[in-house]
């Protein structure tokens, strides 16, 4: 959302990026499970609803800080640079498909004000860090 220099612009097209990418792979995800004639092609179809799918808590995530006030705040005692040089290398993750998803539920059952985390358990965060891939903890 912000690079070394954010703008609006840049939050703007990430927000499309985002939004497109859930849209438009959901779509063609879609079209190759109805569309194929093979057990490969419908597999094919079911991963790229999959990967499709982790962008929509990304695209929601880009929406809520789109204010540049929002923004500000999220990005308040971060080290951008190392940031960039992690979330270069992290956005990869993306490729696996509902990881994203399952993430942005695991972080809306521990947020403050949930009474508990998934199976009524006591929200915690996530020990392993695996959390900063996107969705956060």
């Amino acid at each position: 959302m912000h690079g070394l220099n954010g703008t609006a612009l840049r939050r703007r097209l990430i927000l499309f990026e985002f939004a497109f990418g859930a849209v438009a792979g959901i779509a063609i995800g879609l079209f190759l499970i109805v569309a194929s004639s093979s057990p490969l092609g419908v597999l094919l179809g079911i991963y790229a609803v999959g990967v499709a799918a982790n962008y929509a808590p990304l695209a929601i995530h880009a929406a809520s800080l789109r204010r540049p006030a929002a923004l500000r705040s999220e990005l308040r005692d971060v080290d951008i640079r190392a940031e960039l040089r992690h979330y270069t290398r992290a956005q990869l993750w993306v490729f696996m498909p509902l990881l994203f998803v399952w993430l942005d539920l695991r972080q809306s059952a521990s947020r403050p004000g949930a009474d508990a985390g998934p199976l009524g358990k006591p929200a915690r965060p996530c020990p392993t860090g695996v959390c900063r891939l996107g969705a956060g903890c």
